[in-house]
């Protein structure tokens, strides 16, 4: 037969793949096949044997994208669509999404939450929520107790088993969907509100289970790019890519599917999960579409966003909004602050409460939990490797565009953040006044600190993982940097506990040719201490 559609289902250790096949075969209307790849493994129930189903087995494993593509390959069809291996799917979808289609647009239907199954307790018949297996049956009446009068035997487990129930539940229906600041997927209930309930609703990125395409398209896109990794970002990948294209990404309103969420320990992702694979996909998909790169683009990140601004401006986590600056092209700024929690309490509040002048995004890394920015907890002692890999976790995290190097025993004045560093330097702020806490006695003279560098987040990020595989004396980038003076200075608080050690005199130099400019005062301009 030739197809019109190819549906595409790369798995791996997909407990529920034949019931999603069957849940195809039983809903499709028109010229439909389905293309399965088993990446490295036989699943216990096998495929369905049908004449509009094809099995594509390998032996080792070669990655969703790599068996997504494998798919794609064996299709003739003018449309493929690729889905998860555990969704089911409304009467007649094909034919309606076909005939919704255009070239230039990439497709999804609604979509709603699958239930798939229960633990039944097979003691008393007691059903669960599907999820992981529950360790005990939660009904009071349940014959799970078997103790004798001596106490001998004691309590024994219930023991569950799966009862398929195969439900597509009517809520939620999720339509519109964005990325944040680091490209990563969203749900935009502020788009949804504004959506109508009929036709063809634009949509600014994807999930990432099912999406429709021709194939062509496809193709000629690379809308699953395997250079990305095994799998990761792939909602952001093809909607960037469709979008900037001159393409429309589109939700059709008239049909759906339904997708199980598996998102819990022990009822996860058949890939393993690799952070650093991750966080490698993120970086490429952030380098790509963020410098605007792809050299497909015909519009560029910024006339997306301009084109959502209607909704995205009334997005409400500060993390992942997007602001007014990235419509423009200007690069979006934030603040690193680290800090190992054994500071005086007196002198880090006031520090953190002077940071929050800058009206930055702060993301903070420690030693233990603390309410100050987007927080993240390192583990290990004081010393320098924690130090690296604090400020390693708060490049990672942040989402600016330029980062500042806020230190938990600095006060900042605001104008210091009014530096944009190029990219490809580090920018140094020599105007700093270190202060002999509690005394009223202040010192200055030029030197390139961390405490006072700026950077464009993903070169800094790059230099800091290959300072962590050599640490030695140094701190600072020694080549690749600019300095300069913001008007109003700094003050680094010397309050004797400090990672380096403090100078108060020209003789505490051992190079004295390191010591430029060098000045002292009983007052700083600016500031009152």
């Amino acid at each position: 037969m030739k197809y019109d559609l190819s549906i595409v289902i790369p798995a791996r250790n997909e407990e529920w793949l034949s019931l999603t096949v069957e849940d195809i075969l039983r809903n499709k209307r028109g010229k439909t096949e389905v293309i399965v790849l088993l990446d490295g493994y036989w699943p216990d129930t096998p495929v369905p044997d049908h004449p509009d189903v094809r099995v594509i087995h390998v032996p080792e494993s070669i990655g969703q994208r790599a068996g997504q593509n494998l798919c794609v390959k064996m299709s003739t069809a003018k449309y493929v669509a690729k889905t998860d291996a555990h969704c089911a799917f409304d009467e007649g979808f094909d034919v309606k999404m076909m005939e919704a289609m255009e070239d230039d647009i990439t497709m999804v239907p609604v979509m709603r939450n699958l239930h798939i199954f229960n633990w039944r307790c097979k003691n008393c018949g007691m059903e669960t929520y599907q999820g992981p297996e529950p360790k005990e049956c939660n009904n009071e009446i349940c014959p799970k107790a078997d103790i004798s009068f001596d106490g001998g035997e004691g309590h024994k487990a219930s023991g569950f088993e799966k009862n398929v129930v195969w439900i597509p539940k009517t809520n939620p229906q999720s339509t519109a969907y964005r990325f944040n600041k680091n490209l990563r997927f969203k749900y935009f209930p502020e788009l949804q509100k504004k959506q109508k309930r009929e036709g063809l609703q634009e949509t600014m990125s994807l999930q990432g289970s099912f999406f429709m395409c021709t194939r062509e398209k496809y193709w000629s896109l690379k809308l699953c790019d395997e250079s990305l990794g095994s799998w990761g970002m792939q909602g952001s990948e093809v909607a960037l890519k469709t979008w900037l294209s001159g393409g429309r990404v589109l939700c059709n309103m008239e049909t759906w599917y339904a997708h199980l969420f598996r998102t819990q320990s022990g009822f996860s992702f058949p890939y393993p999960q690799s952070g650093s694979g991750q966080q490698r996909a993120i970086e490429m998909v952030n380098e790509l579409f963020k410098n605007n790169k792809w050299d497909k683009q015909v519009h560029t990140l910024q006339w997306l966003l301009n084109k959502f601004w209607f909704a995205l401006k009334d997005v409400g986590d500060a993390e992942a909004r997007w602001e007014e600056s990235d419509i423009s092209g200007e690069p979006s700024k934030g603040i690193i602050y680290y800090t190992t929690n054994k500071l005086n309490l007196k002198i880090a509040h006031r520090v953190q409460k002077q940071l929050l002048k800058a009206n930055l995004p702060i993301v903070s890394t420690s030693l233990k939990p603390m309410t100050f920015g987007e927080n993240y907890v390192v583990n290990g002692e004081p010393g320098a490797e924690t130090y690296y890999k604090q400020i390693i976790t708060a490049l990672e995290k942040s989402t600016a565009d330029i980062v500042y190097f806020c230190e938990h025993d600095v006060l900042y004045s605001p104008t210091h953040f009014e530096h944009t560093p190029p990219k490809g330097k580090f920018a140094f702020n020599l105007n700093i006044w270190r202060w002999k806490y509690p005394e009223n006695h202040f010192v200055t003279w030029e030197a390139n600190q961390v405490g006072a560098m700026s950077a464009w987040r993903l070169d800094a990020l790059e230099w800091y993982r290959n300072k962590i595989k050599n640490i030695d004396r140094s701190y600072e980038p020694q080549e690749n940097f600019e300095t300069y003076r913001a008007e109003f200075p700094n003050i680094d608080i010397r309050h004797g506990e400090n990672l380096t050690k403090s100078k108060w005199s020209i003789n505490d130099f051992r190079d004295k040719s390191t010591c430029i400019n060098w000045k002292e005062t009983n007052r700083v301009e600016g500031w009152v201490l």
